[in-house]
């Protein structure tokens, strides 16, 4: 017995220390291209024997690298690429990345991993449409384009911004994006159709378009006497558990917490649905006048010295105190809760990446999920959030980028800028 332990003893050491390397690749892959980069960090307490990377398609086992000279390191990171460029026999289409590793202890176990990756030997083609597209400061347009070949994402890029592309409603060929000119974008960027295959081959087509001086809306500058009773109002509403000087914290709430407000109403995006939720002209809240247009400077004065300066994205609509705030358009709502500085605050969806926002309401009589039909009570007014006054703050976003609403109240403009485009049902102007 005695005997039998003594062997069978090294064997149950050596059984129980063995481990199994680790595999993480860093880089999320999901498309080989022609030398596509990664990054593998793999875990093992006595080190690598061998690190092997293959791709399989079609049945066919092909290695792509490998790594056979052993380390003791627990911890390593290997990079190499992968592609048609080491394996020419690839071919455009599905296959799967394999990375298998083999620890350095005695028992050699072999840790695996594997990726379902998708293989493009080409880059993509777009062709755009021929219309000119006049573009204006804040506003937005519609685009129609094709892609052909190996593609993941395509859309509209105008400068750092990008507007995703859609199916052409109704099962016709090609694709379309609402895209924006922001209001703050320089007057000499051109915008793009791009398609991507994910494996770095981008390519882009430029839009024809013009950039009318003479027609571009003026900003104005507003100076917004801060007072003592609405600095107190602000900070007591959005940082009630803070402390310090008034000043300070109402400079902060404008700043920081706008900014993360903003975040919000960007990522409220990711809601839209693939579809025309509307189908005529937008329509501005019941005989209301406006106290605040879009994109004007404001300079928040504070006992005669400027503390702040932001500019106001969407309208201020006033009308009487706590009246039934109205739906532009159908859609569906993606938001209803209080937004920091926008107060009690309502997202309603409009398909395709357009959105509308209502806020500084007293009340929100809809829910998230709400379907909402053109002039629906959604809520009442009010002056919740940083505003100074009971009115409505109504602001436009499209694919997260907040745009001059006033065109989308024009039914002429909606006719020449989306509906002579692409097939908008039941549009009539």
């Amino acid at each position: 017995m005695i005997l039998v332990l003594i062997v069978l003893l090294p064997i149950i050491f050596l059984v129980a220390r063995s481990t199994t390397p680790v595999i993480d690749v860093t880089s999320p892959i999901t498309v080989l291209g022609l030398a596509t980069p990664v990054t593998v960090r793999v875990h093992d307490v006595r080190g690598l024997r061998k690190l092997e990377a293959s791709v399989e398609q079609n049945g066919v086992h092909y290695p792509v690298w490998k790594e056979d000279q052993a380390t003791h390191v627990a911890d390593g990171t290997w990079n190499f690429t992968a592609g048609v460029n080491s394996t020419p026999q690839l071919k455009d289409g599905k296959a799967k990345l394999i990375l298998e590793a083999t620890s350095n202890d005695l028992l050699r176990k072999t840790g695996r991993w594997e990726r379902d990756v998708t293989v493009v030997t080409r880059p993509p083609t777009v062709s755009v449409d021929s219309d000119q597209h006049y573009l204006y400061l804040g506003m937005a347009d519609l685009a129609t384009f094709n892609v052909s070949g190996a593609w993941t994402d395509a859309g509209v890029r105008v400068g750092d911004q990008i507007f995703r592309a859609w199916p052409v409603p109704g099962g016709k060929p090609g694709y379309f994006s609402l895209f924006a000119f922001a209001w703050n974008m320089p007057s000499n960027t051109v915008p793009v159709v791009y398609a991507s295959n994910g494996a770095g081959n981008d390519v882009t087509s430029p839009i024809v378009f013009q950039f009318p001086k003479k027609e571009q809306p003026k900003y104005t500058v507003h100076d917004l006497q801060v007072s003592d009773a609405f600095m107190q109002k602000v900070v007591n509403e959005l940082d009630p558990n803070g402390s310090g000087d008034p000043v300070a914290r109402f400079v902060k709430i404008n700043n920081e917490m706008r900014r993360a407000n903003n975040q919000v109403l960007f990522d409220l995006r990711l809601k839209t649905t693939d579809k025309f939720l509307w189908s005529q002209p937008f329509v501005r809240q019941s005989h209301s006048q406006s106290e605040a247009t879009f994109a004007d400077l404001r300079n928040y004065i504070y006992k005669g010295k400027k503390i702040d300066q932001q500019v106001h994205l969407g309208y201020d609509l006033a009308v009487t105190q706590h009246v039934g705030v109205e739906a532009s358009n159908d859609g569906r709502v993606v938001y209803a809760a209080p937004l920091g500085i926008y107060g009690n605050c309502i997202i309603v969806d409009h398909g395709y990446g357009l959105q509308t926002l209502y806020g500084h309401l007293s009340h929100i009589d809809v829910h998230e999920g709400d379907m909402v039909k053109r002039g629906q009570v959604m809520g009442t007014s009010g002056q919740t959030g940083m505003a100074g006054g009971d009115h409505i703050h109504f602001g436009m976003l499209l694919d997260g980028v907040q745009i001059d609403p006033k065109e989308w109240w024009d039914s002429h403009w909606i006719k020449d800028h989306i509906a002579k485009r692409i097939d908008l049902p039941g549009f009539h102007d």
